[in-house]
């Protein structure tokens, strides 16, 4: 039951909408072209349920395999048999450059729906852990190059401004995809402004043991000390049940003396069904309460403590979030950077930069669909729009098959005044078919080692 909400839901959901934004795009610039729909379906093989509202009108469909969709367009395939009442709907007949809006519609549809989800996450707003950085304990890095140092707060890359560790790795990861030089503009543990220079040159995309691309550049997160003040208590916690309440502030467990939250929760995490004696402070109060965390299995296997109880950390976050016409401008630019990003990582593929165990394919989805679903509605909201763009910039590239490739033939035939051979097209389509065949079966192979490693 927990495999179908937590995954299969989300996944459903998301490539729903997705598949159906996609196609309405074909749908309605084909219907504003003067094209007769003769079919819109969400899905492929049985059909699960029809409604076509008008006897001579489009059929909706819904069918049984969620994975694509497609919109049936009157002469679309065959016009040999259509009518003299037909021909000025037929999709066929239509001028190049009619014929290759229809096409372009679709992918551009997913890059708006991008726009427009990005928009509504940046004018809501999102609480965003700030970019607190340190280097990693590896002795040499990009990080420990530039000189970064444990506390540094990340100001800004490349004189645009940093808000949030999101914004940190985005800009991170535009310039390890580049392979150059990032500038830093921190203020220190100390309080003073600095520039720190990450030289990306050479920096190599691929990891054996597939390690955070940030851990790989040297850096991890640094968070400034939290102070040890209770400021949730569950109410069937051990916490709860020890005594502890919220503003409590812990001192001490077993005599040792704690300067910070972290240190608490270092403690805790490994005394599960462990006695602890803490030293706690309550308004003018000194108390000593026992508390035995609870045993919590993690999802690697490993048993935690856990008393369920929170610090207040609300220092450590920003609130990021823009007015309506900052966040569309932001939407778009976003989308744009990562679309452009997007089909770098492809070239940087086809040379060989990045490996082809980066490859994803359905399953990996379905997983980062439910994950994203269990961080909550931004994340899961985030995730539709990158998978959005993905799916927007895969059907633009110019292989037979996919929209990129009948675009490609219409661009021809605009060049040419003339359509392609039948010949011609029949081969390509062949040989896009085979090309994707193949790379699915990659992909597939991929997550299914995925999920096995």
């Amino acid at each position: 039951m927990n495999l179908i909400v937590d995954y299969i839901i989300p996944f459903i959901i998301a490539l729903g909408l997705l598949i159906l934004v996609h196609e309405l795009g074909h749908y309605l610039v084909a219907r504003a072209c003067g094209v007769k729909v003769l079919r819109f379906s969400i899905g492929f093989g049985r059909p699960l349920a029809r409604w076509q509202p008008k006897p001579d009108g489009t059929e909706w469909v819904l069918s049984i395999i969620p994975l694509g969709g497609y919109v049936k367009m009157l002469g679309e395939v065959d016009d040999g048999e259509l009518s003299e009442q037909e021909t000025h709907q037929a999709f066929s007949r239509k001028p190049v450059g009619k014929r290759f809006a229809i096409v372009a519609a679709g992918p551009i549809f997913n890059l708006l729906l991008a726009v427009v989800l990005y928009w509504g996450l940046f004018v809501v707003g999102t609480e965003e852990l700030q970019p607190y950085i340190a280097p990693t304990e590896s002795a040499a890095s990009p990080a420990r190059d530039a000189g970064v140092r444990d506390g540094d707060l990340v100001l800004g890359v490349d004189g645009n401004d940093v808000r949030s560790w999101q914004d940190l790795r985005w800009a991170l990861l535009k310039h390890a995809v580049d392979r150059d030089a990032a500038t830093l503009a921190v203020r220190t543990a100390e309080g003073d402004t600095a520039t720190r220079i990450l030289d990306l040159n050479g920096f190599s995309l691929d990891s054996p043991e597939q390690e955070d691309l940030i851990t790989r550049m040297g850096l991890q997160v640094k968070l400034p000390p939290i102070a040890p003040l209770v400021d949730t208590v569950e109410s069937d916690g051990a916490a709860a049940h020890a005594g502890l309440r919220k503003l409590d502030v812990i001192l001490a467990i077993d005599g040792k003396a704690l300067a910070s939250s972290t240190e608490v929760v270092k403690i805790v995490r490994a005394s599960a069904g462990q006695t602890r004696m803490f030293t706690v402070r309550r308004g003018e109060d000194r108390l000593e309460i026992a508390v035995t965390p609870d045993e919590k299995k993690q999802a690697d296997g490993a048993v935690v403590g856990y008393i369920g109880a929170g610090f207040d950390a609300s220092a450590l976050f920003a609130n990021v979030r823009y007015t309506p016409g900052a966040a569309l401008v932001r939407a778009g630019r976003f989308t744009w950077e990562m679309s452009a990003l997007s089909l770098k990582s492809i070239g940087q593929l086809i040379l060989g930069n990045i490996s082809l165990k980066n490859v994803s394919g359905p399953l990996t989805i379905a997983d980062l669909a439910g994950k994203s679903a269990q961080h909550g509605w931004a994340a899961f909201i985030g995730f539709l729009a990158f998978i959005s763009i993905s799916l927007g910039i895969l059907n633009l590239l110019p292989i037979p098959v996919l929209d990129g490739g009948h675009l490609l033939y219409y661009a021809v035939e605009f060049v040419l005044r003339k359509p392609l051979s039948e010949r011609v097209a029949e081969t390509g389509q062949k040989i896009g078919l085979a090309f994707l065949l193949m790379l699915m079966a990659f992909a597939l192979y991929n997550d299914i080692n995925r999920l096995i490693s």
